[in-house]
C-alpha cells in the first residue's frame, strides 16, 4: 500500500481558495469537485480531507490528519496540542473588538463590566483577563456583527478584514487584539516517513513563496553606471552583466524582493538605469 499523508484544508471560503491555490501552484494534482470531501492527488503521496476549519486544529491533534491549513485565529481559539510549521502569508485578518459608531471610546476600560459578543471566546478572555477587565461574553457562532443592534450586547470582538461589514451593522472597530493569517500545522507524533514526505511539501511551498517575494529584473545602463547600479541591486550572488550591441552600453539581470526594488528605483534611474522591466517569478529554488 502507498504510503500517503492526509492534509486538512477548510472545505469552503477564501481559506480554503488560498490554500488550494498554494497546493496547486506547488504542481500537486487533485480533483475537488462540488461537495467532495476526500481526494488524493495523482503525483504526489498527499490525500486531501475538506472540513470546517474550526474542526482542523482538533483533526491534527488526534491524527485523523498529519497536516492541516487552518487561520492563526482558529489554531489558537482551539488551542489543540499540534506544531506549527509554517506561516503561509495569504489570508490575513486581525480580530478586532468593536462597538456601536455613536458611542464614545477611550480605551480598553470601556468594556469594564460590559457584555460582548463573540465567536472566539478564549482568544478574548485571554485579552481581557491581561488587561484587567472583567466583561460578560456572549458566545455566539455567525453574524456576530448584529448582536448590539438587537440588544444582546454592548460590543463584539470578531474577525475584521476591511471593516466594510463592521460599518455596514452600525459598529467602529476600537482595539485590534489579535493578527491572524494561515498556517500550516502538523501532528506532534508524525512517523519519519511522513516527515520526509513533509520535507518535500515544504521544499515546494518555500520554492513558490520565495518566487512570489522576489522579481527578476532587467534593466540597460551605460558601462560607467554598472558598479554603483550593482550596490543598489546585489541580487543572490552577484547580477549578471551582458554586453549590448550598442558600445559602451550592458544590459544587467538581478534577482530582488519587490521591496528592494521599489525602495531603490529612483537611484537607479539616478544611475543612468534606463528600460527596467520587472519579470514575475513562478518558483525559485535556493
Amino acid at each position: 500500500m502507498e504510503q500517503i499523508i492526509r492534509i486538512a484544508v477548510q472545505k469552503s471560503g477564501r481559506l480554503s481558495d488560498d490554500s488550494l491555490s498554494l497546493i496547486k501552484e506547488c504542481g500537486i494534482k487533485f480533483y475537488n469537485g462540488t461537495g467532495k470531501l476526500k481526494s488524493t492527488s495523482t503525483n504526489f503521496p498527499v490525500e486531501f480531507l475538506f472540513l470546517r476549519d474550526d474542526d482542523i486544529p482538533g483533526y491534527v491533534a488526534d491524527g485523523v490528519a498529519d497536516l492541516g491549513i487552518v487561520g492563526e485565529n482558529e489554531l489558537v481559539e482551539k488551542d489543540k496540542e499540534v506544531i506549527t510549521l509554517k506561516k503561509l502569508g495569504f489570508s490575513k485578518c486581525r480580530l478586532s473588538l468593536a462597538i456601536p459608531k455613536g458611542q464614545e471610546y477611550s480605551g480598553v476600560g470601556y468594556f469594564q463590566g460590559k457584555s460582548i459578543a463573540t465567536s472566539y471566546p478564549k482568544i478574548l478572555s485571554d485579552y481581557l483577563r491581561s488587561k484587567g477587565i472583567q466583561a460578560e461574553i456572549h458566545e455566539i457562532s455567525g453574524s456576530v456583527e448584529i448582536a448590539p443592534s438587537i440588544g444582546l450586547a454592548e460590543g463584539i470582538f470578531d474577525i475584521v478584514s476591511s471593516g466594510s461589514t463592521l460599518m455596514m451593522n452600525g459598529l467602529k472597530e476600537v482595539e485590534e487584539v489579535f493578527k491572524s493569517e494561515a498556517v500550516l500545522i502538523g501532528n506532534k507524533n508524525l512517523e519519519d516517513w511522513k516527515k520526509a514526505i513533509l520535507d518535500k511539501l515544504l521544499f515546494r511551498i518555500n520554492a513558490v513563496q520565495t518566487g512570489k517575494s522576489n522579481k527578476y529584473v532587467l534593466m540597460n545602463a551605460p558601462n560607467e553606471s554598472i558598479q554603483r547600479i550593482i550596490e543598489l541591486i546585489p541580487g543572490m550572488r552577484s547580477p549578471t552583466i551582458l554586453p549590448l550591441a550598442q558600445p559602451g552600453w550592458s544590459s544587467i539581470h538581478s534577482v530582488l524582493s519587490e521591496d528592494q526594488f521599489w525602495e531603490n528605483i529612483q537611484e537607479l534611474r539616478a544611475a543612468g538605469a534606463e528600460g527596467i522591466l520587472v519579470v514575475p517569478i513562478e518558483k525559485m529554488v535556493i
